[in-house]
């Protein structure tokens, strides 16, 4: 018999709290009630009123998955995990890792009461011991997937088991686990600290990327109709709203519509094969009931030309794709790839492309854009120069309910937003709800946006149209397989992918040229909006991890013993002593994450540069100090000064730069008409500190 709610409450409890509210001591939605939320006593908690992300799915505790000798203990540590006193060192959980802990909590309550299953009067968890573990652990290699994450929460939610001992009572453990053989050394590769997410590969991107901006610019004017058409049927009812017209004027029209698609042997507006009386009825602006009379005649005509799919929207395609109309027509149903459904649900997923890739923004910030989100400055001629939006950032931020942040933007992404606000009904305000075309849509617009889920399956539905879309066309632009397989496309990837363009393709068309490659991503702040959400180290550590390739093809190459200037003998032995890192048995190894730990822990500091090479050294440096708080030492790019800083090094690439800078001033001096006398000295000046800048290095020779 399941003890009661009392029998089982945790001894922190007032007296009077027999029953308490679990989500007590949590923040709760706006405008929810604490009395409308989940009891201690209740078999299932429910948790969604303390979700606070939009996109959140609605999450629950179901006790009875819980074998029930386990039950009391599950209720005591999840309470405690919930609304309890902290013990000292711990931080309050996340929901949603709460929750991540509560199926574990399945998992090892599962497998301990068969464990037990001889003993039915062993009920605390307390009395686990060490071999008990020992056997758990062994069973976690046996049932977890290699490489799978799941055993490091696995094992960490056993020692929470420790770590809250303090209000388990006798459920809690009675040793850390950490003293047990094997338990802190990871079964996976999952628990190393490097980012793990991959990014998207350029073969899938750039197709991915030019199809969204296909939706974006070219489709949407279409499908945008459709979707009007759509609620404006919807507003006026499934009542029949055609004018009631005399029955020989209603006999001529559609006698003059059947022949007009027999002589063009055009199908008929069909449903399931069937033809479409109520189409046809609309076609004509003529009474479904007045159309029916004549269904013979219609089915006459069906056994000529056929009948479509499904019926179409009427709505003129203005969309072109190489000069043709880029879809035939727009249809009713929902299952067809033309559909008003499925292509909406299409452009919603290009408009996520384009505002994830070119924003820098996480799901869970894209999720919360709202209407009227984007805010847009003209110059005095009314042309839009800088767009902004606004939304909620979590990660990084001591508000649970996230705090307003701002991100700089272009003109793709603001032109994804205005369709979305159009794409969703008027009443919808995240601009990521579930869109109301399809069966099975609420009536009612939800508060939460689509969850992350969803939105990958969205995704992945938009990458099969466009490549079965491809297929119907005879298209060569398809989205390829990666490896041989079809590339999972996640929420995660974007803002990684990013990154990666960042700080490998500066003067890209994603993020612009910085002047000097060496210096840290100022330019590139707007991408992080103003919360602290970490793009920016993002984007330093793939710069880190780009140099680092680079600096060990200059290792290979033997060129870091032909560099000059005041700090090549630094260089080399930065560079010497770096080579030797980065080698495994007598080879330079490659490995991205390999190279990664080693950046971070023996980062030379040599930061090569289009017209120097950066041995960077603070005691020495010119240019601007690093900000304080920033997490490595880093030149700062408003301040070089190359042609007097110490920290200077020269390849042969960089003097070529210098020559050919000389070249140009020459080119300047020598033009005609002559140039003015104050900019004629400038340049005249310029030269002579570069030229002195080479003789001093010993390449004043040097060949451009």
């Amino acid at each position: 018999m399941t003890p009661t709610a009392t029998a089982v409450l945790p001894s922190a409890l007032p007296e009077h709290a027999a029953d308490p509210f679990v989500l007590h001591g949590r923040q709760l939605g706006s405008g929810l009630r604490l009395e409308d939320t989940s009891r201690y006593s209740d078999p299932v908690w429910r948790m969604d009123s303390a979700q606070l992300m939009a996109h959140d799915r609605a999450l629950i505790l179901n006790f009875p998955r819980v074998p029930e000798r386990f039950r009391p203990a599950g209720k005591r540590l999840f309470y405690e995990l919930l609304s309890g006193p902290l013990p000292d060192g711990e931080d309050r959980l996340e929901i949603v890792t709460i929750r991540t802990y509560f199926g574990e909590f399945v998992r090892f309550t599962k497998w301990l009461d068969k464990r037990w299953s001889h003993h039915p009067d062993l009920l605390h968890l307390g009395l686990i011991t060490g071999p008990d573990l020992q056997a758990y652990l062994r069973h976690l290699i046996v049932v977890l997937s290699a490489g799978s994450t799941r055993g490091v929460t696995a094992r960490s939610f056993v020692r929470l088991l420790w770590r809250w001992r303090t209000a388990l009572g006798p459920d809690a453990l009675a040793f850390d686990p950490l003293h047990l053989d094997d338990w802190s050394s990871p079964h996976s590769s999952g628990s190393r600290s490097e980012n793990a997410t991959s990014r998207l590969p350029e073969s899938v991107l750039g197709p991915l990327v030019v199809w969204s901006l296909r939706f974006i610019n070219d489709f949407a004017p279409d499908i945008l109709e459709g979707s009007r058409q759509w609620h404006e049927r919807r507003r006026s009812g499934r009542s029949d709203t055609m004018p009631r017209r005399p029955p020989a004027e209603v006999a001529a029209l559609v006698e003059g519509f059947l022949a007009e698609h027999i002589e063009a042997n055009r199908p008929l507006p069909g449903f399931l094969g069937h033809p479409n009386v109520t189409q046809i009825a609309r076609k004509i602006r003529a009474k479904s009931r007045q159309v029916s009379l004549h269904t013979s005649q219609i089915e006459e005509a069906a056994a000529h030309v056929g009948t479509t799919y499904s019926a179409g929207m009427d709505i003129p395609i203005r969309g072109r794709l190489d000069g043709q109309p880029w879809i035939t027509d727009i249809e009713c149903h929902h299952t067809t790839p033309q559909s008003l459904a499925v292509l909406s649900r299409q452009l919603m997923a290009a408009a996520y492309v384009i505002i994830a890739f070119l924003s820098g923004m996480r799901d869970s910030e894209v999720k919360h854009l709202r209407r009227d989100c984007l805010h847009v400055k003209c110059d005095a001629d009314g042309n839009p120069y800088r767009w902004k939006v606004t939304s909620l950032a979590f990660k990084g931020e001591d508000e649970s309910a996230g705090v307003m942040a701002t991100w700089v933007v272009g003109k793709p992404v603001a032109q994804a937003i205005k369709i979305l606000e159009q794409l969703q009904p008027p009443e919808a305000d995240y601009l990521f709800n579930g869109l109301p075309h399809g069966p099975g849509s609420k009536k009612t617009v939800v508060r939460s946006a689509l969850c992350t889920s969803s939105t990958n399956q969205q995704l992945n539905d938009y990458m099969k149209w466009i490549n079965n879309y491809c297929t119907a066309t005879e298209r060569p632009d398809s989205i390829p397989k990666v490896n041989g397989s079809v590339l999972a496309l996640k929420t995660s990837l974007f803002r990684r992918t990013l990154a990666w363009f960042i700080a490998r393709h500066p003067g890209g068309v994603v993020a612009g040229a910085l002047q000097y490659r060496h210096h840290s991503i100022q330019m590139f702040e707007g991408y992080a909006g103003t919360s602290s959400s970490g793009f920016r180290a993002e984007v330093e550590s793939e710069q880190a991890l780009a140099r680092g390739q680079g600096l060990i093809g200059m290792v290979e190459g033997h060129e870091h013993r032909d560099l000059a200037g005041p700090a090549a003998d630094e260089a080399e032995r930065r560079l010497d002593e770096f080579g030797e890192r980065s080698q495994f048995q007598g080879t330079v190894v490659l490995d991205e994450r390999r190279l990664e730990r080693i950046m971070k822990r023996h980062d030379p500091a040599v930061y090569p540069g289009d017209y120097i090479t950066c041995i960077h050294d603070s005691t020495n440096a010119l240019c601007e100090k690093a900000k304080r708080g920033r997490a490595e030492d880093m030149p700062e790019h408003g301040g070089c000064q190359p042609l007097a800083c110490r920290n200077v090094a020269l390849t042969p690439a960089n003097t070529a730069a210098w020559h050919r800078e000389l070249d140009r001033i020459e080119c300047r001096l020598d033009a005609r008409p002559p140039l003015p006398p104050l900019l004629a000295d400038r340049l005249r000046k310029r030269q002579e500190k570069i030229t002195e800048f080479l003789r001093d290095s010993g390449r004043l020779e040097a060949s451009a």
